[in-house]
């Protein structure tokens, strides 16, 4: 059975890399499932590329020789997955609560970090060690004292 795959209309330039050429986009990738590869349709089919996801530029590395267009280009990305929730589990949210710490504080570059943070646990122990730190990083809520 084929599993379903995201399909997302990508544009960038291309740069030469240290190993090859790089394929940047131009906004970067975000909201998605954690991946490293995907399939990249620039016209001539889909080429399996390497996604590099950093702070703010996401860039994809062809994983096979193919013809890589100069300048500007267009296609379309095909991801192995769907759509990432961007939720607060209900541990980190209650401990949070708990210590009257304020999770909203966080924006999104933020709020992704913590999540990746605390989702790559790898044993409950580790998780809940992660959750702490998390919520003392968070700030305080203010008081509504008059």
């Amino acid at each position: 059975m084929n599993q379903p795959r995201t399909q997302i209309s990508v544009n960038g330039t291309t740069r030469q890399g240290q190993d090859g050429p790089l394929l940047v986009l131009d906004e970067r990738l975000d909201g998605h499932d954690t991946f490293l590869s995907g399939l990249l349709d620039l016209g001539s089919g889909p080429a399996p590329v390497q996604i590099i996801t950093l702070d703010d530029v996401t860039v994809l590395r062809q994983k096979a020789p193919v013809n890589t267009p100069d300048g500007t280009w267009s296609g379309t990305l095909h991801l192995p997955r769907g759509i990432r929730p961007r939720r607060i589990p209900e541990d980190l949210a209650e401990a949070a609560q708990n210590s009257n710490r304020n999770l909203d504080a966080l924006d999104s570059a933020e709020l992704r970090y913590a999540l990746t943070f605390l989702n790559e646990a790898s044993t409950e122990s580790i998780r809940a060690a992660r959750i702490v730190v998390i919520v003392a990083a968070l700030p305080q809520h203010r008081s509504e004292a008059k």
